[in-house]
């Protein structure tokens, strides 16, 4: 991969977002990425964990220096990582077109056998920012994979799903790495030129029209999902007195009733 100035595969680590940041603090050009096995300290928002067993998901962490990206539009290198990604584990897991979702802020979705809703992966972005200038970023993704449901931890198993799941036979972590690097190429070569494929995001959005409980630090929102807003990647729920509009930074959780609570 031509774009990358970086790519190096670890057995385990800590997390691979901590390895990317500390290429970045030792001066390492973009677009960097780390992938490992396995990860002792992943994370997922809110400081929650991120836990899978070797060689059952795909774990990486993709470096960015975007210093022409305005801070504000930082949360769509999270869009083109997740549209990569999304795209990729259809590709290569034999799945049609849309049956992998986005869960607003930072989830990745599918429909399992039963009809409910499981989460098949998670993304966290770390930023620095000096003013108005975006410096880097760090975008964080686990994607499970070749995770048979038997294996599925107790706790989680109601709310999760793999690829091997979904397409009913083993999938290539290695195979989906390469298709989601060979999406994220073009996609973040467009928006370095101000491109974003807001089309695609939107189509992708799970909570659109779906009920909704959002909870922030200082508030409840309870009510329909309207859509994302494209400029400022805000979720706009339709409630009793009006739309509402969240912004990612201020959600602890938000879950789609019926669904079960996703693990990040």
């Amino acid at each position: 991969m031509t774009f990358l100035s970086r790519l190096e595969r670890f057995g385990g680590v800590g997390s691979t977002n901590d390895v990317v940041a500390g290429w970045f603090a030792e001066g390492q050009p973009e677009v960097a990425v780390a992938v490992a096995d396995t990860q002792t300290a992943g994370r997922g928002r809110g400081g929650r964990s991120w836990v899978a067993p070797p060689g059952a998901a795909l774990l990486l962490s993709a470096g960015f220096r975007p210093v022409d990206l305005p801070p504000a539009f930082s949360w769509r290198l999270a869009g083109v990582v997740a549209l990569a990604m999304a795209g990729a584990a259809e590709s290569v897991a034999g799945l049609p077109p849309g049956a992998v979702g986005l869960k607003w802020p930072n989830d990745l979705v599918a429909d399992a056998s039963d009809g409910s809703l499981r989460k098949l992966g998670g993304l966290l972005t770390e930023a620095a920012s000096e003013g108005d200038r975006l410096v880097s970023a760090v975008v964080g993704i686990g994607v499970d994979v070749d995770w048979p449901a038997s294996a599925f931890p107790a706790e989680l198993g109601g709310s999760m799903t793999s690829l091997r799941e979904l397409a009913g036979d083993a999938v290539d972590r290695e195979a989906l790495l390469h298709a989601f690097l060979a999406r994220l190429e073009p996609a973040y070569t467009g928006l370095r030129r101000g491109g974003f494929d807001a089309d695609s995001w939107l189509a992708r959005q799970w909570t659109t029209g779906r009920e909704l409980r959002v909870e922030t630090s200082g508030r409840t929102v309870e009510g329909r999902g309207a859509g994302v807003d494209p400029e400022r990647g805000t979720l706009l729920v339709a409630t009793a007195t009006g739309t509402v509009e969240v912004a990612s930074g201020e959600v602890v959780a938000c879950r789609i009733r019926g669904a079960v609570a996703a693990r990040v």
